[in-house]
Formats: C-alpha cells, sequence, structure tokens
C-alpha cells in the first residue's frame, strides 16, 4: 500500500512546478508563425523579461536550456584568448568555467568550496592581483542550486569597481530570477543568464541572455560568437523569426506569456517577499529537526541562503533513503543531492534538496515538510520535535 497516490508534487530544484494556468496556455493548436496573434504577443513579452530582471538593457531569447545561454553569453563577450576570474561556489561555477575553457577562454578559478559565498575580500584580492586587466571577465552564479548558497553580487560589482577593474560581471541566475531578489542595473550586471523553468515557471527549452550596452560594445571584437548564438538579431530582430534563430517555440512562448502575467498580477516586490517567508518556513523546520538529530542545512548563515531551494546534509544512506521513500510513499519528490559527491561515493547518499521557489505557497511547502516528518519517522533517522509547529507560525502572516 502506498499513500502516494494522488497529485504528486516535485519538489525538485527545476523544473519546477507549473501552473495549471501556464499549462492550459500552452494547450492549444499550433499557431500560425508569420503573422497574427503569436507575433504580436512575442513583442510585449521582451518589456516584460526585463520587468523581472529590473534592467533596461537588452535580452536575447534562445531555444536552449541554461547551458546553451551560458555558451551564448561566453560567445558574445570573449575571443580565443580570453581571460575569466571564476568565483566558484558549487557545481555550476564550474560548469560554467569549463564551457569558457572548451571555447579557447583561459579561466582562473577561486574555490569557496560546497558551503560558502564568495569571499569578497579574496575576490578583491584577485582583481587587485590583475594589474594589467587581464581578465576580460568575472564569472559568479547568484544561486547555485546544488549548495543552495545566495552571493551577494552588489558587492563583487563594488570589488571589481574599487580596484578599478574593467572587466564584464557575468551572473548565472538560472535557479533563481523572480524568486531571490535580483537587480540587474542597480547592481551594475553586465550579463545575465536565466531560464525559463524555476522562478519563469514555463517547462524546460528556452533560456534568457540579458546584456547592457557594456557587453555588446565587447561583442565587436568577440571571435567566438557564430551566427546561431549571436543576440544582436535576437534583441533587435528585423523579422520574427529572428527572435529564436528560426522556427519560434511557440507553445513555450504562450506558457511564458501566463506565466510573465502571473507575476506581474502579484507584483515582483510580493514574489520575492512570498519566497522570503516560505524559505523561513523551511528553514525553521530542519532548524528544529537538527535539534535533535543529523539534520543540518549546507548553508549555515540565513543571510546567504537562497529563498529558492535549501541543501541539506543529513549522512548516507539517509539522504537517499529519504528521498525515496517520499517519492514511493508520499507522491513528494525531493531534489538529490547534486554536486555533493559522485553517485558512487556514498557520501551523495547524505545529501537532499527542497525545492521553494516559483509556484509554490504555504499548503504546498507544509505539505512537503509533513511528509518529511512521516518519512523520517518511518525510517527510524533522528530528529527533534516541534517542526512543523514552528513551520506553520512563519507561515501564519497577515
Amino acid at each position: 500500500m502506498s499513500l502516494a497516490n494522488g497529485r504528486p508534487y516535485l519538489a525538485i530544484p527545476g523544473p519546477s512546478v507549473m501552473p495549471d494556468r501556464v499549462l492550459q496556455a500552452m494547450h492549444r493548436p499550433a499557431p500560425n508563425i508569420y503573422e497574427g496573434e503569436l507575433v504580436e504577443m512575442v513583442a510585449g513579452l521582451v518589456p516584460d523579461l526585463k520587468t523581472v530582471a529590473r534592467t533596461d538593457g537588452d535580452v536575447a531569447i534562445y531555444i536552449a536550456n541554461g547551458h546553451g545561454a551560458w555558451e551564448a553569453a561566453l560567445a558574445n563577450t570573449h575571443s580565443r584568448g580570453d581571460r575569466a576570474l571564476v568565483l566558484a561556489t558549487g557545481r555550476f561555477a564550474h560548469g560554467w568555467a569549463e564551457m569558457a575553457r572548451r571555447l579557447g577562454i583561459d579561466c582562473e578559478i577561486v574555490d569557496f568550496g560546497k558551503s560558502s559565498d564568495v569571499d569578497l575580500t579574496r575576490a578583491a584580492e584577485a582583481l587587485a592581483a590583475d594589474t594589467e586587466h587581464t581578465f576580460n571577465s568575472v564569472l559568479v552564479v547568484q544561486v547555485d542550486t546544488s549548495t543552495s548558497v545566495k552571493n551577494d553580487i552588489a558587492g563583487v560589482r563594488a570589488a571589481l569597481d574599487a580596484a578599478g577593474h574593467p572587466a564584464l560581471l557575468m551572473v548565472d541566475c538560472i535557479a533563481c530570477l523572480a524568486c531571490d531578489r535580483f537587480e540587474m542595473d542597480a547592481w551594475g550586471v553586465d550579463v545575465m543568464v536565466a531560464g525559463c523553468q524555476k522562478g519563469l515557471m514555463t517547462p524546460p527549452g528556452m533560456s534568457f541572455v540579458y546584456f547592457n550596452d557594456r557587453a555588446d560594445a565587447a561583442r565587436e571584437r568577440a571571435d567566438c560568437v557564430t551566427s546561431y548564438w549571436d543576440w544582436r538579431p535576437r534583441a533587435w530582430p528585423d523579422d520574427f523569426y529572428q527572435y529564436f534563430g528560426g522556427t519560434a517555440p511557440t507553445h513555450h512562448l504562450y506558457g511564458l506569456r501566463a506565466a510573465l502575467d502571473m507575476i506581474a498580477e502579484e507584483g515582483l516586490e510580493q514574489v520575492w517577499t512570498r519566497h522570503e517567508v516560505l524559505a523561513r518556513a523551511v528553514w525553521t523546520a530542519f532548524d528544529a529537526w537538527g535539534a535533535g538529530g543529523p539534520m543540518q542545512m549546507n548553508i549555515a548563515d540565513p543571510a546567504k541562503r537562497s529563498v529558492a531551494v535549501t541543501s541539506i546534509r543529513v549522512g548516507a544512506p539517509h539522504g537517499t533513503e529519504l528521498r525515496n521513500w517520499l517519492m514511493d510513499k508520499a507522491g513528494v519528490t525531493l531534489g538529490i543531492g547534486l554536486g555533493m559527491a559522485d553517485s558512487r561515493d556514498p557520501a551523495w547518499h547524505g545529501f537532499f534538496r527542497v525545492a521553494h521557489m516559483g509556484h509554490v505557497n504555504s499548503h504546498m511547502v507544509l505539505g512537503a515538510l509533513g511528509t518529511i516528518e512521516a518519512g523520517m519517522t518511518a525510517l527510524g533517522i533522528p530528529h527533534g520535535k516541534g517542526a512543523l509547529e514552528a513551520a506553520a507560525a512563519v507561515c501564519a502572516v497577515d
């Protein structure tokens, strides 16, 4: 017998829960891709995408996942032999650096480990040491979904400015756009990459590269750029097909339109606040459980945690056992311990992740927490008491 029968809850950090409104918007026949409703709708998507990023700059749309956005961002701003300073706080900064290296870009990685944010003093030292300004860019991930750390992007910009360094500040917001606060223009970000499948609540398949005039000036000399990845025709198309480099991702666009409408109706500030409250509820529960057992949040300082995802250390084999129990017995799917160790390493089985991003509310989060406690009880994993009551109190807002 299983209690999993019923509507499942996907609590992995992307793809996130897809709203019914988004799915219904996509459930339609194929549209005309040359004129009419679709063509008229897409022009309106662009300003709304820019609003979510808090920018007056430009945005290019790609039919690709986040890895495609990584490559597009690099290709439009770099030439072979350029150098990048990579501030790494988890798996995804290393992945971006590896892609840069394959494009012929020399990467210097400053690794801050898997449980810490970017140390701005060390970042400043690396920039100050580059007296000849050989770094063309600084790559940093605002929220690494593997570790759930949140980095101080405005602080990185301040370090660049203090050093008088001209490198472009390039930020990966794939895990956190429309979840954690992000202010592209106010924080001095030159390039930002994002995906549609997390805070933007649309099935995977589209990604976005935002850029300002400084970044587009680098495009003038970039020899890595190719016809397909070129952001200029996508940002300033003469013909509709140029938005996408070919045939439009029609149904994804309808879904994205519905998702952006939902964000606008709620208000971006209110979206950020909702994520902050729900994240506090999750953290409160894990604090209580950890007081009487091995449960521990990967990022100790709440100010340095993402409000989109929480990475948990519980010790092998409890992480995998708990994930399997929740999926099989309760209909809740948690995220694997991505990037914490190889799946062949027993340490990998000691982690899991809980997403609280995008289309989530208090009953979804409290329900997930309740099933986690049920799983720990069923499996005999030691844990403290009072977690659910404490989390419910956080959600008891006026």
